[in-house]
């Protein structure tokens, strides 16, 4: 099958074999992608399906369901100390790319950010941008901001902590140490990831999470943004579990 457009339709505009399309996807395919009717593209719902799909004027028509395993084997949840500015976009965008589950933004001791109503909008169409460009099946949830306090009673397999400064394990062992011990990395499991804001968690905010059963870990020797550090503790989850 030829490289075609991946849009995400709501639930709700399926009806039957028909897509109900918005004004808004219909200039995206039309005036933007300078589609035809006649001409296919992949509707995806965002929850793990995709379907191929035939342009029809202001509507479309569902003509198969198509298998895809673009997913990862494991849910991850990336609990987020906000950055300044616009530093949350790019976690989102990239993080996307590398299969976060869902998204958990948080307010720390040291965060700078005071999140409005809007950004939450925001986060959630770049992460639908991103899902269609990665050519994923699902796109990540993105949960309103909420103190970090909040966070800690997240439940999972494996829950961590990211923190630059403290002799602490490597993410990398951990994630090894867990394969070896359960003899079969692919099993179907959920991981909870935490990184910090500028300057770091706060003594108490890494012993409060320590006692909500998360594990402190160490990203490398190199102190890394707060923009970088979730992109590499993604990477370092999805290459585990993909090699």
């Amino acid at each position: 099958m030829p490289q075609l457009q991946r849009i995400t339709i709501a639930s709700s505009q399926f009806h039957n074999q028909d897509i109900t399309l918005t004004a808004e996807q219909q200039h995206y395919l039309c005036r933007v992608l300078r589609l035809q009717s006649g001409d296919r593209f992949i509707a995806m719902d965002g929850m793990g399906k995709w379907w191929l799909a035939q342009l029809a004027g202001t509507e479309a028509q569902v003509l198969q369901l198509i298998s895809v395993e673009t997913e990862l084997t494991i849910a991850i949840t990336l609990i987020v100390a906000l950055p300044k500015g616009s530093g949350f976009d790019e976690i989102v965008r990239n993080c996307t790319e590398l299969g976060v589950t869902c998204f958990a933004p948080v307010v720390s001791d040291r965060t700078l950010l005071n999140p409005s109503p809007q950004k939450l909008e925001r986060w959630r169409r770049i992460a639908k941008e991103a899902a269609e460009q990665s050519e994923r099946t699902t796109v990540p949830t993105i949960l309103e901001p909420v103190p970090f306090s909040s966070s800690l009673s997240m439940v999972a397999n494996e829950k961590y902590i990211c923190e630059a400064r403290g002799d602490y394990p490597h993410l990398l062992s951990c994630l090894e140490k867990k394969e070896d011990g359960e003899s079969n990395f692919n099993n179907e499991k959920t991981i909870v990831i935490a990184t910090g804001p500028e300057g770091g968690w706060t003594e108490t905010e890494i012993e409060d999470a320590i006692k909500a059963g998360f594990q402190p870990v160490s990203l490398g020797r190199r102190i890394l943004r707060a923009v970088t550090a979730p992109i590499v503790a993604l990477s370092l989850v999805a290459a585990a579990h993909e090699i």
